[in-house]
């Protein structure tokens, strides 16, 4: 059986409230990006499942394929105020992928333990068979948390 997600955890002294609104804005998400394809982004906070937003994105950064720059939908598919986020993507590539990105928030006595993950189990079996999954490494993961962190503890 092969690996089809990746989890990592961190605890991050910031209250839930404080990370759930840096995840929710477009921008959190280009500032916490440990992957350097998120560019920028355009778009109001996300409320609800089914908003989106728009991130100008460059996968040269990950040097993996001749991409190069171009932009995806964000759409929320899963929001539970200051406790889930989770999303997938659309973009000029179609049918959509279908690979989620998630966090999940719970208090902690240190502030906020933060899981982040990255689910590609439900892609489409046309990107399945080219073997390009998983995008990302679970080290990515780790370092965005990283950088989480660094900008949400004072």
């Amino acid at each position: 059986m092969s690996i089809e997600r990746f989890e990592v955890s961190r605890d991050i002294a910031a209250p839930p409230a404080a990370v759930f609104a840096l995840l929710c804005n477009p921008q959190g998400h280009v500032a916490i990006d440990s992957s350097g394809m998120l560019q920028s982004a355009e778009g109001e906070p996300v409320r609800a499942v089914g908003d989106t937003f728009v991130v100008h994105m460059d996968r040269e950064s990950l040097n993996d394929r001749p991409i190069g720059k171009y932009d995806v939908t964000v759409i929320i598919t899963s929001l539970v105020p200051d406790a889930t986020l989770e999303w997938t993507i659309s973009g000029r590539i179609q049918p959509p992928i279908r690979h989620l990105y998630g966090y999940r928030l719970e208090a902690s006595d240190y502030g906020t333990l933060v899981t982040s993950y990255y689910d590609w189990s439900e892609i489409h079996e046309k990107y399945r068979a080219m073997g390009m999954f998983p995008v990302i490494p679970e080290a990515a993961l780790r370092a965005t948390l990283g950088i989480l962190a660094r900008t949400l503890e004072h």
